[in-house]
């Protein structure tokens, strides 16, 4: 019986989890994660306005784990050993005969007062954080913006910040406070958005212009203070600092002895086999990958990469060659709160539609669609 180690309990590994169990009856599959829990982080937009709360997108894995027959681990992982046959938790070692990395990464907090602003995507209490600052705020200034990593440009997340944005704006409009409020979005970038396409910069801009929300764009964030971001360009004040930095890898990615990229992220090839490792793959946010500059970080295509990653690791089990490639796309909406501008990028094409109700609701819908299998094993 092969021995099959799953890092983390995100999009990644779970897609990678089903697949693996689809190919592999019979393997033994350990998953290592700080708890048995999936958190849809898609959604934490929406804690702030209170359209969804803690409960509704935190799931108990522990049944969905059972049903699938995986043996769950609690713990955090440290580093490997052995070339990854070994992986090495703050309660003890796994060996493993393949491995697949699937734990995400962090973000860069390099910038000099970052405790100031706060980050929707750490997580449940980020978002909660900002619910209860907007809940005491009567009146202000709200900046926005997001980062990249300078060794690696394209290890960023701004679509969650434009959705926060927009969010935003409509809640304040259905509160009869907007005008009691002055939303800034601040980038470094003159042209913030790139990465999903020309028509995209254009949309996303012109729906700031049209919601009457200011921009402080093409200058480089050098510091946040409680009442102000810093720029090379001049300060923006700010009762409340919403920021996404750029991305890098997990935090053991240097005491793995795997190849890293420049930004920090395991080197992976095109059937996301981390370079000059044996039976080691990586999907999701903890790989940097050979492909387009503006191959996003989101959870699809970190779902197209686990189903990769899943798929050759069991080839490679049988003593076979990789097969199977990921495809590149982007596809997202980003959410206003009562609407969704629909992107769509491949290597072939790239669209955006206006803001549309539809859209709004298609992005609730799958969500519930998303969670079915997961909530259904936890009842």
């Amino acid at each position: 019986m092969k021995a099959v180690t799953v890092v983390g309990a995100g999009f990644a590994a779970l897609t990678a989890v089903k697949s693996l169990r689809s190919r592999m009856p019979d393997a033994e599959i350990t998953l290592i994660a700080p708890s048995a829990e999936f958190i849809y982080y898609p959604s934490l937009i929406w804690v702030p306005s209170g359209l969804r709360r803690a409960e509704d997108l935190r799931v108990d894995l522990t049944d969905w784990l059972n049903a699938q027959g995986v043996r769950f681990r609690p713990g955090t992982v440290q580093g490997l050993r052995d070339g990854g046959r070994v992986v090495v938790t703050g309660t003890g070692e796994v060996a493993n005969d393949a491995l697949l990395i699937a734990s995400g990464g962090r973000f860069l907090k390099g910038l000099p007062g970052i405790e100031h602003a706060l980050t929707i995507c750490q997580g449940l209490p980020a978002a909660q954080a900002i619910k209860a600052r907007m809940d005491g705020l009567a009146g202000g200034t709200l900046a926005f913006g997001f980062g990249t990593n300078p060794k690696e440009p394209s290890a960023m997340r701004g679509g969650p910040m434009f959705e926060l944005l927009f969010g935003m704006d409509t809640w304040l409009r259905r509160q009869g406070q907007r005008d009691k409020f002055r939303l800034v979005f601040f980038n470094a970038a003159t042209e913030p958005g790139k990465r999903l396409g020309d028509k995209a910069v254009v949309g996303l801009l012109a729906e700031m212009a049209r919601r009457g929300i200011d921009t402080h764009l093409g200058h480089k964030p050098t510091a946040f203070h409680a009442d102000r971001v810093e720029t090379e360009g001049g300060a923006v004040a700010a009762d409340m600092i919403l920021f996404m930095p750029g991305m890098t890898g997990p935090a053991w990615a240097e005491q793995s002895g795997l190849t890293l990229s420049e930004g920090g992220f395991f080197k992976a090839d095109v059937h996301c086999q981390v370079a000059g490792a044996e039976r080691v793959y990586v999907a999701g946010d903890a790989g940097s990958y050979p492909g387009p500059d503006w191959m996003p970080k989101q959870a699809h295509m970190a779902d197209l990469q686990a189903a990769t990653a899943a798929e050759n690791l069991a080839l490679a089990l049988h003593g076979r060659p990789p097969a199977a490639r990921f495809r590149t796309e982007l596809v997202c909406i980003v959410d206003t709160l009562d609407s969704g501008i629909l992107v769509f990028r491949n290597e072939k094409r790239a669209l955006i539609l206006p803001p549309l109700k539809v859209m709004h609701w298609a992005k609730r819908a799958f969500e519930r669609l998303y969670l079915r299998p997961y909530r259904k094993a936890a009842r």
